[in-house]
């Protein structure tokens, strides 16, 4: 019963963290067409990484300074349960599961450890922030909004693929088909049904769109297996994307953004990638069994919903490839690799 009480803890933190990010994700691609209607790509990705650079700056801050007893002492019994669960969550992996799947690896630095984030963990916030959100955002102003959505999340199949490969599946010949359907269903979302051409819309479009999805399943993937909190990561790219696309909004002519248009694309940074990216990486730190991609498979279900509710269309042979992505990453995520 003692040791059971902080894996649940736990488990309970990673889900909660997890269906927030996904909450958040789902609103990006809705809020991202309406601005990319009246704005260039460059400036709505520079509002974007200003709001992320701010949420990850107040995370930042919040966990570097001292935080002594607070209250009635509430705080302190709460920051140290949710040390002792991390504690736990790392000693049990490490006796029980030294070779499991790579989403389950992660674990976070205890509070007050100095250590430095060396370059390649540097590199994967790099990739996974900006790398896929820049890919995604050249992706919804160069093709259907709601087909470069699709694409860009089928990272949750990539990464359920890649756990396949390199873990221990029980049914291997099984998950390979339901993995393979996935891309099938992929390549019916980029045909859009379209019997003579494919690949009518841009072909910058779709590259992006799958690039972004590379992106974020090896940041997934790759930030469960750095002992390094999210925020060290996250800040330092958030940073870079600012200089970044601020050096874009140059070239491309700096215009007004105001009212609302600012608004939403604070929001854009705030939300879906400030706190959605830190969310994610803090389910993945603490989940114990590498189910929580499962979870993600709701992004593309419920973004896809609210690109429909706005009157975004698909033909029925890309619907029918929507059904294929959505129904193979959840069932090659259920599916748990031989510990």
């Amino acid at each position: 019963m003692a040791e059971s009480e902080p894996r649940r803890s736990a488990s309970t933190a990673a889900l909660a963290f997890a269906f927030g990010a996904v909450a958040l994700w789902a609103t990006n691609a809705l809020v991202g067409k309406t601005l990319l209607a009246n704005h260039p790509v460059s400036h709505v990705q520079f509002l974007q990484f200003c709001g992320a650079a701010l949420v990850f700056a107040v995370i930042r801050l919040a966990s570097t300074s001292p935080s002594p007893l607070v209250g009635e002492g509430g705080s302190a019994r709460s920051a140290e349960t949710d040390e002792g669960c991390s504690s736990e969550v790392r000693r049990r992996r490490s006796l029980e599961h030294p070779s499991s799947d790579l989403a389950s690896r992660g674990h976070l630095l205890p509070q007050g450890e100095k250590e430095r984030p060396a370059l390649p963990a540097y590199a994967v916030g790099f990739i996974g922030l900006v790398g896929t959100m820049v890919l995604q955002y050249i992706a919804f102003a160069s093709m259907p909004v709601i087909e470069a959505n699709l694409v860009a999340y089928t990272w949750p199949l990539m990464v359920a693929a890649a756990i396949i490969l390199l873990g221990r599946p029980k049914r291997p010949l099984l998950l390979g088909l339901t993995a393979a359907l996935g891309f099938a269903g992929v390549a019916l979302v980029v045909s859009g049904g379209r019997a003579h051409a494919w690949l009518e819309g841009s072909l910058v479009g779709y590259c992006a769109a799958f690039g972004s999805a590379l992106c974020m399943a090896f940041y997934s993937l790759a930030v469960g297996r750095l002992a390094v909190p999210p925020d060290r990561l996250l800040l330092p790219s958030a940073l870079l994307g600012v200089t970044l696309t601020f050096a874009w909004c140059l070239h491309d002519g700096v215009a007004g953004l105001g009212g609302m248009s600012l608004l939403f694309g604070l929001y854009l940074g705030a939300g879906p990638m400030g706190l959605g990216y830190y969310f994610w990486s803090r389910a993945l730190s603490l989940d114990q069994g590498g189910r929580l991609a499962v979870v993600a498979y709701l992004t593309p279900i419920a973004s896809t919903l609210l690109l429909a509710l706005s009157g975004e269309s698909l033909s029925m042979t890309a619907v029918a490839g929507a059904v294929l992505v959505i129904g193979s990453c959840i069932a090659v995520g259920i599916e748990r690799p031989e510990a």
